[in-house]
């Protein structure tokens, strides 16, 4: 299969790249190659390359600075995915595109005031700039009347770039006590186990004996994060304790103070509640979603 992969310079494009190129041809533009704020040009590229699938995980995801560059993060979130969207279309081919829990509010709670995890058919109501562009990236692809998936994913972490974990890691040798959010809720997901479990999804498009119905039966939205939820200062005392447990931290690990979101103030509102209910994903691929403290495991295992 040819398949057109964006992104290529952030966590996700960066690993899914070789784990496709295993078994697929993959076209993949770097910023350079393909600037994602030009709609035009990325229709001249699209019609030129003639892919069979397009997978899209490139996105602007500075949550803070998209506050006050709107218009670039509404280029690349969502006008770009409803021009790969149109080109797809055109070709009868499918889209893979990927979104993120802060579609959501985060304000979900059950009769017990408890956090439940969301389903794909919860209202959207996204309370920063970067969420309202990702919100309207996913509305842009479904009114093309392309074939796509859409994965929303949570807290993405890896090996690569800038990120939560790899930030920890830094501060842990630097730092003596680190304080850490302790009222918002999610999933840590890495880019590894998503970009596993993409691998695997397209895999199945790849073998099924006719792709049209394949189409048919799957096309949708769906949750693609890792199992269980955490804090973000849950997620550091377990990145500690891993890490010092693997022997890569350089001192003692540092005491891992919790507070709340408001002792932590950010341009923009994150969501409280960022737990994401994966059921359709896992009943409808078959696919295996490890649980965040594996996938965790597994990243701090290729750091070197």
């Amino acid at each position: 299969m040819r398949i057109l992969l964006t992104g290529v310079t952030g966590q996700l494009g960066h690993t899914l790249q070789p784990i496709l190129s295993q078994h697929h041809e993959v076209i993949a533009p770097t910023r350079a190659q393909l600037d994602l704020s030009d709609a035009a040009a990325i229709a001249a590229f699209v019609a030129d390359c003639k892919p069979d699938l397009i997978i899209n995980p490139a996105a602007y995801t500075a949550v803070d600075k998209a506050e006050t560059e709107v218009e670039l993060a509404q280029a690349i979130n969502a006008i770009a995915p409803g021009v790969f969207a149109e080109q797809a279309k055109k070709l009868g081919i499918g889209l893979i595109h990927y979104s993120t829990d802060y579609v959501y509010d985060g304000s979900l709670r059950d009769d017990n005031g408890k956090l439940p995890s969301y389903t794909e058919d919860a209202p959207t109501n996204p309370v920063n700039v970067y969420g309202k562009t990702k919100l309207a990236g996913e509305q842009a692809i479904i009114a093309s009347g392309c074939k796509y998936l859409i994965f929303r994913t949570s807290w993405v972490y890896s090996t690569f770039g800038k990120n939560f974990l790899l930030t920890m890691l830094r501060l842990a040798n630097e730092r003596d006590e680190l304080r850490v959010v302790n009222d918002q809720w999610g999933a840590p997901t890495s880019a590894n186990a998503i970009a596993d479990i993409s691998a695997a999804i397209v895999a199945q498009l790849n073998s099924a004996e006719d792709a049209a119905t394949w189409w048919t039966s799957h096309q949708g939205t769906y949750h693609l994060t890792t199992k269980g939820r955490t804090s973000w200062c849950g997620f550091t005392q377990e990145i500690m304790r891993q890490a010092s447990a693997a022997g890569r931290l350089q001192k003692a690990a540092p005491t891992v103070t919790g507070i709340p979101a408001t002792e932590y103030p950010t341009p923009a509102q994150r969501p409280v509640n960022s737990c994401l209910d994966t059921s359709l994903l896992a009943t409808t691929f078959h696919v295996h979603i490890p649980e965040w403290e594996a996938a965790l495991a597994h990243v701090l295992g290729k750091i070197a």
